[in-house]
């Protein structure tokens, strides 16, 4: 195990979280990301040494650990492009002991795509929300208008979960810049979803 990768991964990590931080403001998610990436590359580094790791054994090995979903939150894109950064972070330190120059350039990749990807100028700031509204919608056009009305912004996309003409509720799924975001540079520090 070599130290400089070691210090090139505990470097991007921080370099990760620096930026989820700044652009998100989302704590909770920062023991996470170090935990996955330094978790990940101590088990790549163990089997590095042990002789048994290869190409395929890191892909099985970041295919396993991607499938695996949180089921106490449900997190956005955003999140899980930090989450795959940061698996991907620790399967190059621990698995890149042979071409240290290169396991660098490709772990700076991945930072600057994130941080290119996840830019405020680029990235929509977009909020995904489930909403019941106190009225069935049949028309299209009217639960538009209605959906914008309520959350006061414009509206990129509603999606119909459910129409209840007993009850007189439909439920959706509605994709929205909020007003503090289109308003502002930075987003707010944390949206309920």
């Amino acid at each position: 195990m070599s130290p400089s990768l070691i210090a090139a991964d505990l470097l991007g990590v921080a370099l990760l979280v620096g930026l989820f931080l700044h652009r998100h403001g989302r704590r909770d998610l920062v023991a996470a990301y170090v935990g996955v990436n330094v978790g990940v590359f101590a088990v790549a580094t163990a089997l590095t040494s042990s002789g048994i790791a290869n190409a395929g054994v890191g892909l099985g090995l970041f295919g396993v650990l991607s499938i695996i979903r949180l089921r106490s939150e449900e997190l956005s894109q955003t999140e899980i492009a930090y989450y795959f950064a940061a698996l991907a972070l620790g399967l190059l330190g621990g698995l890149g002991a042979n071409d240290q120059a290169l396991v660098g350039v490709l772990m700076a990749v991945v930072l600057v795509a994130l941080w290119v990807g996840d830019h405020p100028r680029i990235a929509n700031r977009s909020v995904r929300q489930t909403l019941v509204l106190d009225r069935a919608h049949g028309d299209r056009a009217a639960l538009l208008a209605h959906v914008e009305r309520v959350l006061g912004g414009q509206v990129h996309d509603v999606s119909v979960v459910k129409t209840d003409l007993v009850n007189d509720t439909t439920v959706v799924t509605v994709r929205h810049t909020p007003v503090a975001v289109r308003t502002s540079r930075r987003p707010a520090t944390e949206v309920t979803r």
